[in-house]
């Protein structure tokens, strides 16, 4: 691979035509290098016809479509900044992102009309607002305006990057804006390759994108397993048993996965899970949220040593990494630093011996601003220029890294700082829990006590009995303090596709005032 000249799909699109580059798997749709080459090409050609120049914005609202990875490659080879917008978001919701991000157009598709329908979208003009199939009021025809065209490329082509909004589960989503590549056309940034050789990607590998799109990890590492030859696998939407059935039906040899993702496939019956020839499936890489231990080791047993894990963020701004035989040693840790250096350090940004929790900073990583929002900015980095995602940890003497929460979910209860990420793993670990989160509410005398909200596994049996259950399983394993004082029972759990819960959502239940939700 590294004879090419060029890592893009035109590379490709030259020495395999007819190859695919993505398989739809529910419709099948097969789209090859050379569509793809094309597609992309015809989407650069209608932005520079649009009038966007390099650094500009354009923003993709779409469901896991055929269009989505070649209209993601196309503002990205025209040199673009690339939003993804959540298709859960409402309208007001997508307004905000297409305002704050000064997008210069607007790519989405009849199945999202009825949120595109009800946008402002005051700053994109006119005609630069396209929706493929069929069209609504307000909106231009997407697939026409591709098809009028050409297919080769533009002639100012440059390297484009990804300019995603956060999750939002802290708060309003912030825009992780990057620095544009100085690199030629055509070579990408040297962590990608570090990262698509880690994970052994080339153009024989054959990956199972079960995720939505517009998140970061599926996003961008379908585009860059795409660039460096591979075919990428696009679930229109997950099912657990569909999985697997993949898995054998195109010799998948590469997958990415959430632990929401893991533990649906858990809960098939012995048979399903059975049923199918998994052999070709070499790496099954793993992240977004904390994955429960028992749930990774129950996957590892099933799976095999195949099952990879790895901490960073749309900020890129580190990339921790750990594969089974070092978690198995280590578990629970998502690895060593493969981008930046490990600090951990103290509120008053003091660097902590290993072993103690604090707040985990990147010395050395690539650089991120949020956009228009310089106060969340200087939040993120420590006086030294360090970074960090808001992350709390620590590292072990072996420069392992071992997560215990979000800086903005930690619990502080009589002046005692609790972790809920601990006691929700411990949670997680009974049988009776499909999914639980721990927070903070509010308490006359400490502040805040520890409260945990459970989704049954049987909604008949939550009630009294099973929280007693749960609060003595919790005592038989951590200090009194880091347990529940009480815990209710809902019919589900505010999260995301991604498995990422909207924490601040469900806390918010609990406080009179929103706005006056701590931190």
């Amino acid at each position: 691979m590294d004879d090419y000249a060029q890592l893009h799909p035109g590379a490709f699109a030259a020495r395999t035509p007819d190859r695919p580059a993505v398989i739809m798997a529910g419709s099948g749709r097969v789209i090859t290098f050379a569509d793809f080459e094309a597609l992309s090409n015809q989407c650069a050609h209608l932005l520079r016809s649009l009038g966007l120049a390099r650094g500009d914005r354009v923003s993709i609202l779409m469901e896991n479509h055929p269009l989505y990875l070649p209209l993601a490659w196309g503002g990205m080879r025209a040199g673009l900044r690339v939003t993804a917008i959540s298709t859960h978001l409402g309208s007001a919701e997508v307004d905000y992102i297409l305002t704050d991000n000064d997008s210069q157009a607007l790519l989405t598709s009849h199945a999202m009309a009825a949120t595109a329908g009800a946008l402002k979208a005051a700053g994109v003009p006119a005609a630069a607002r396209l929706m493929a199939d069929r069209q609504v009021a307000g909106f231009g025809d997407l697939d026409a305006a591709l098809a009028a065209q050409p297919t080769t490329p533009i002639g100012d082509q440059s390297e484009g990057v990804e300019m995603l909004y956060s999750s939002g589960t802290t708060g309003r989503p912030k825009g992780v804006k990057k620095p544009l590549s100085d690199n030629p056309f055509g070579e990408p940034a040297a962590w990608h390759r570090t990262m698509m050789k880690l994970y052994e990607v080339d153009e024989r590998s054959i990956y199972l994108s079960p995720a939505p799109l517009y998140h970061a990890a599926p996003l961008m590492f379908n585009i860059r397993s795409i660039r460096f030859g591979g075919t990428s696998v696009v679930m229109e939407k997950f099912d657990a048993e569909s999985a697997l059935a993949l898995i054998e039906k195109y010799q998948i040899t590469h997958s990415q996965w959430v632990p929401t993702h893991f533990i649906r496939m858990l809960r098939l019956p012995d048979d399903v899970r059975a049923r199918y020839d998994l052999s070709s499936h070499r790496v099954a890489v793993h992240a977004a949220a904390p994955c429960p231990v028992d749930v990774k080791r129950q996957m590892i047993d099933w799976w095999g040593p195949i099952i990879r894990e790895y901490y960073a963020g749309s900020e890129g701004n580190g990339y921790c990494a750990i594969d089974s035989a070092d978690w198995l040693a280590k578990p629970g840790s998502v690895g060593r630093a493969l981008i930046g250096t490990l600090r951990i350090c103290d509120d008053a940004g003091e660097v902590l011996p290993n072993g103690t929790p604090g707040t985990v900073f990147f010395e050395g990583g690539p650089v991120f601003d949020y956009h228009n929002d310089p106060d969340k900015t200087a939040e993120s980095r420590h006086p030294k220029g360090w970074s960090t995602l808001g992350d709390i940890g620590y590292v072990d003497d072996e420069g392992f890294l071992f997560l215990t929460d979000r800086r903005a979910f930690t619990i502080i209860s009589g002046g005692v700082n609790i972790y809920p990420q601990e006691c929700e793993n411990v949670l997680a670990s009974h049988p009776q829990v499909y999914d639980v989160a721990v927070i903070g509410v509010p308490n006359a005398e400490f502040g805040e006590e520890v409260k945990a909200v459970v989704q049954a596994v049987d909604p008949a049996a939550a009630g009294a009995d099973l929280a007693a259950a749960l609060m003595a399983h919790c005592r038989a394993r951590l200090s009194h303090v880091k347990c529940p004082r009480s815990i209710d029972f809902v019919d589900q759990l505010p999260r995301q596709e991604n498995g990422k819960l909207y924490k601040q959502k469900l806390r918010a239940r609990y406080w009179t005032d929103g706005a006056a939700l701590p931190r």
